[in-house]
């Protein structure tokens, strides 16, 4: 049967990628956990390669195919580790703002050295007292001459160390009415007064992956780095916010194949009371359930993408693919590690990083609860 969106030319493509990673970050991956950070010149190798923002034109150093090499990029980096999410981050969730929404001059500017590797991005929503509720951000940035004076705080931001170019979710009008239509974007850059960097955050999981906090004091930003108009910004987030979570629920299913597979290989090799624990019936049912679930997640899964890709409105179906595909990876990675025994706790297997790596998964990029309101609300209720 053909597939909804890969063809030829996306396994070849595959292929090659997974001969890169299995050179360049496969023997690293372990080093760069402990270490809680991935060096840039990874991201460097990764932009000469052509594995970072595929999808832009040419003009701007992309390659200008389809999104299935992004989703491939996804997935191949996720076999090897979660800690790669910034990745996915810079080139399907931060960079599309800027393809989007930038004029020709933010575009010509910026893009070219994203691809490259050279401008690493990250996008700054969250802040300490507020999470889901975007409207509600307190984080200012009022007009002053040529320049937008910006005041707040932001945390959890993925790439939040290496970033180069941090687009900042902020009001411009802190007393619109309603709330959501004083928020705008503004993208701050490197080294601009007033910007500084707090803690690299201490995780549960995802210990490669550079978690921090960004301070903005009277952060001068010139009024030519907001991007798009003055309170679309909640719009704007709004219309992304689909791709982010696809991506999510993308790296989840991946995340629970590569354990599936990981534990097949194991209960076959390891044996108790003179036989392989594969031969076990509760093994066989336990593997059998866990199977048929990702299998069933991966047909739903795939025809999203390729409605995706298609350009229609999928926001229900990814709310959906989001936190039930987040959900499947959590428990799998609680069974699979059971079925490792006493082995799965230890650091050496892989299962042990994807038990602390998978839960983050069902709270970032909206929480699972706010997929669930998104649900009920399209269908109705």
């Amino acid at each position: 049967m053909k597939h909804p969106y890969l063809s030829e030319d996306h396994e070849i493509f595959r292929k090659s990628l997974r001969k890169f990673l299995e050179k360049e970050a496969v023997p690293y991956y372990e080093q760069w956990e402990e270490d809680r950070i991935i060096p840039r010149s990874f991201w460097r190798k990764m932009g000469e390669q052509g594995f970072l923002c595929p999808d832009l034109g040419e003009e701007y150093g992309g390659s200008e195919v389809d999104w299935g090499f992004a989703v491939i990029i996804n997935e191949e980096l996720e076999r090897v580790g979660s800690g790669f999410i910034g990745f996915g981050l810079h080139s399907d969730i931060t960079v599309p703002y800027i393809s989007s929404y930038g004029n020709e001059e933010q575009k010509q500017r910026w893009l070219p050295k994203c691809t490259t590797g050279e401008i690493i991005t990250a996008i700054a929503m969250t802040e300490p007292g507020t999470g889901s509720d975007l409207a509600n951000i307190k984080t200012t940035a009022i007009l002053d001459g040529d320049h937008y004076i910006l005041n707040g705080q932001k945390t959890f931001i993925t790439n939040g160390i290496h970033s180069d170019l941090v687009i900042v979710a902020c009001k411009t009008d802190p007393n619109a009415v309603p709330k959501h239509k004083g928020v705008s974007l503004v993208v701050v850059e490197r080294d601009t007064p007033g910007f500084t960097r707090g803690r690299k955050l201490k995780k549960l999981g995802l210990h490669c992956q550079d978690t921090a906090e960004l301070i903005f004091e009277d952060c001068r930003v010139p009024k030519e780095n907001l991007l798009g108009e003055e309170g679309k910004g909640f719009k704007y987030l709004m219309k992304k916010l689909q791709q982010e979570r696809l991506v999510v629920a993308i790296c989840a299913q991946t995340a629970s194949e590569d354990m599936l597979a990981d534990t097949i290989e194991y209960v076959k090799s390891r044996e108790a009371f003179g036989k392989s624990v594969s031969q076990f019936q509760n093994t066989q049912f336990k593997i059998a359930e866990m199977a048929t679930e990702i299998k069933m997640g991966r047909v739903f899964l795939d025809q999203l993408i390729a409605n995706h890709m298609a350009g229609e409105q999928v926001v229900t179906e990814v709310s959906m693919a989001k936190w039930r595909l987040t959900e499947t990876a959590r428990k799998i990675s609680i069974e699979c590690m059971q079925l490792h025994g006493g082995y799965g706790y230890m650091e050496e297997y892989k299962i042990a990083r994807r038990y602390r790596d998978v839960p983050v998964a069902s709270i970032y990029a909206g929480t699972n609860e706010i997929m669930k309101k998104i649900i009920a609300k399209n269908i109705g209720l």
